[in-house]
């Protein structure tokens, strides 16, 4: 197996970080991975995996799953009784991009609060809990994908935990992107995820794995989700395969993904300076960053068209929001490249 360091030849893709490459120490580990039936007597890279992420976010297990939707997923199906209420913020992925999973298979009954950049307003919670015949669960996300990146700040995460703990109601944490969280508040990522009862981390974004997540939570919690994964269809076989390549992530890509942070606001500050309407650089705390076309006179899409043309993939968010995020294909040229291309499409 070859790895591809730079993804595809030509093309600057910033339209997510899931498009990145496994690098060659994963293929390199998950040729020689030793592999077991994880369905059965269990897969033992999956499981030094397992440990590896419990210990990372300081949970007592972990659960390998092959998508962060199923992570999520298997922890509403786990905390919570059909027609109960899920609080989460209105731009939630779990509520909003995940194909409605959380109605039509976990059969809860979405609570979407107003927020700021992720950050649920406390007090509407409160409101919408001492209201709520069933509340079921709260959950939370860090960092936060429609805010552009948004990391939520400890203490608001900690109140919203004891807020739970108060009124019985479980508190996930959709952190697929937890590690760049904990880059970014130069904090463990165990010290973020302390905040929750149970916490999914992905694996196939910044950290660059090809495949999968995992979900943490107490022995209790992972034994009930193992449970409800294979209900769901996610129960695999010799997963050790894949699972490799997710140990070297956690062992070697965290660190770098501040590269991918400086990435972003070098290109937040250039785009600023083409025309301040666009971006605004103090936003910007991790990978991902948020364009207003609003103000251009064209619409987002064609703005994605136009560099396109010039060899730039970004995603169009509506008529009028672009979003592009930096991981560890995007170097230096790369950022150069694309703030070139914004500037031509711009004149």
């Amino acid at each position: 197996m070859v790895a591809q360091e730079r993804g595809r030849d030509g093309v600057v893709d910033l339209r997510s970080d899931t498009v990145t490459l496994p690098t060659a120490a994963m293929l390199e580990r998950m040729q020689r991975a030793p592999l077991g039936d994880d369905g059965r007597e269990g897969d033992p890279t999956v499981r030094a995996l397992e440990a590896r992420g419990a210990a990372l976010t300081g949970k007592e297990a972990a659960l390998f799953v092959p998508s962060g939707t199923m992570g999520n997923l298997l922890a509403m199906l786990a905390h919570a009784e059909r027609g109960a209420e899920v609080f989460a913020d209105a731009g939630a992925h779990l509520l909003n991009s995940e194909l409605g999973s959380v109605v039509t298979i976990a059969g809860l009954v979405p609570k979407p609060m107003p927020s700021r950049r992720g950050a649920m307003d406390e007090a509407a919670l409160a409101d919408a809990i001492r209201g709520s015949e069933r509340p079921g669960l709260i959950a939370m996300e860090t960092t936060h994908n429609g805010a552009g990146g948004a990391v939520l700040p400890l203490p608001h995460m900690m109140r919203i935990h004891a807020l739970g703990q108060s009124n019985g109601i479980p508190v996930h944490l959709d952190g697929a992107r937890l590690f760049n969280a904990s880059v970014a508040l130069g904090a463990p990522a165990a010290r973020i995820a302390e905040h929750a009862d149970s916490v999914m981390v992905c694996l196939s974004k910044g950290l660059s794995a090809p495949v999968g997540s995992l979900l943490c939570g107490t022995a209790e919690f992972v034994a009930r989700a193992r449970t409800l994964r294979k209900l769901v269809g996610g129960t695999m076989r010799q997963s050790g395969v894949v699972a490799a390549a997710g140990l070297v992530a956690l062992e070697t890509m965290i660190e770098r993904l501040s590269k991918d942070h400086a990435a972003a606001r070098r290109l937040a500050a250039a785009l600023s300076w083409l025309d301040p309407a666009l971006a605004d650089p103090d936003q910007v705390q991790t990978n991902i960053l948020r364009v207003d076309v609003s103000a251009s006179g064209r619409e987002a899409a064609a703005w994605a068209e136009g560099v396109k043309q010039r060899g730039i993939l970004v995603q169009a968010s509506g008529p009028s929001q672009l979003r592009l995020v930096t991981h560890r294909h995007i170097d230096g040229a790369a950022v150069d490249r694309t703030i070139a291309a914004f500037a031509a499409l711009g004149r």
